[in-house]
């Protein structure tokens, strides 16, 4: 049998971290608040898999970072939403589990979990999107992760798809992930109620009692709920997602693309919508094959899952 792995997906605000066997399945987990110093950021990982260590035979540990991974994959070089900057997190962290430890893109962990696990299974050339508070992505070229020149590709969320568009975090404007995440919903939703202040909807009313009370999960429970607004919200997301999918498939030709990540959640309510307009929108559309789009089968746990699966890999091989 191979080993027992962890694998922790360490977010800007939660650490899940599980104990994940060969075969792909969740045996033990834990979750707690990601701290804001990267002293607090270690010791709490320090903690997390020590318990989890203290109750299973486990032989290495992955983790799944929502950052610029080196591309020996041992050093996080800057992490938007963590406090590491071109900090050596495998050494460190491996001298404080006394475990081996193997770092990977969040994204990238997803993929590998989706692949080996999930809805990327059979798969060879494989986009995985993640729906977020902004878009990550990875890429299996021939089932192999691409990576580009320093480990950091592909950036699918900051390709600007509108000049001189809304304000992205990067720096850049119009970037694909302000029209097409869980922070571009409450966008689009505040964006057409400034643009048609009089309508009377409960989302609508909402806004007005509390501005703050609009976000993508909101408008999404909205939208099941039948309220027009949020209704009218979705819309807008489905054509986005469909045109960046479109521009993913020009870009890769992949076979499979996976949508996962927090909103993938909510697919029913844009994903037939968008592979519509992602088939009407392809280059050479009816002379060429279009890829299956599909949802997450692995959910929150692919980084994980993925984490872990790339920790016990790594051990085997003996990197």
């Amino acid at each position: 049998m191979r080993p027992l792995t962890i694998g922790v997906d360490v977010g800007g605000t939660n650490l899940l971290a599980a104990v994940v066997d060969e075969s792909g399945q969740v045996i033990d987990q834990l979750r707690s608040p990601t701290p804001s110093s990267a002293p607090a950021l270690e010791q709490a990982l320090e903690r997390t898999v020590t318990e989890l260590s203290s109750r299973h035979d486990v032989a290495a540990v992955g983790l799944a970072v929502a950052g610029f991974v080196s591309r020996d994959r041992t050093v996080v070089r800057f992490a938007p939403h963590l406090p590491w900057r071109e900090a050596p997190v495998a050494r460190r962290m491996s001298e404080r589990f006394g475990l081996p430890v193997f770092l990977e893109h969040d994204a990238n962990a997803a993929i590998w979990g989706e692949y080996r696990f999930g809805a990327a299974s059979g798969g060879e050339n494989v986009v995985l999107i993640a729906i977020g508070t902004g878009i990550g992505a990875a890429l299996l070229v021939d089932g192999r992760m691409y990576r580009g020149s320093s480990g950091v590709a592909p950036e699918l969320g900051h390709l600007p798809v509108v000049p001189d568009g809304r304000p992205c975090a990067c720096g850049k404007r119009g970037c694909w992930e302000r029209y097409c995440s869980g922070t571009a919903l409450a966008d689009t939703a505040i964006e057409m109620l400034a643009a048609d202040p009089s309508q009377s909807t409960v989302l609508s009313r909402e806004a007005s009692a509390d501005p703050g009370s609009i976000t993508g999960r909101r408008v999404t429970a909205a939208a099941q709920d039948g309220d027009p607004l949020a209704a009218a919200v979705l819309a807008d997301f489905s054509r986005w997602l469909g045109l960046g999918l479109a521009m993913v498939a020009d870009l890769f030709d992949p076979d499979l693309i996976v949508i996962a990540g927090g909103v993938a959640g909510s697919a029913p309510l844009f994903l037939d919508d968008a592979r519509e307009v992602y088939a009407q929108s392809l280059t050479g559309d009816g002379h060429r094959q279009l890829a299956r789009v599909r949802g997450t089968q692995l959910g929150e746990e692919a980084a994980i899952i993925g984490a872990a699966e790339v920790a016990r890999e790594a051990l085997a091989s003996g990197r």
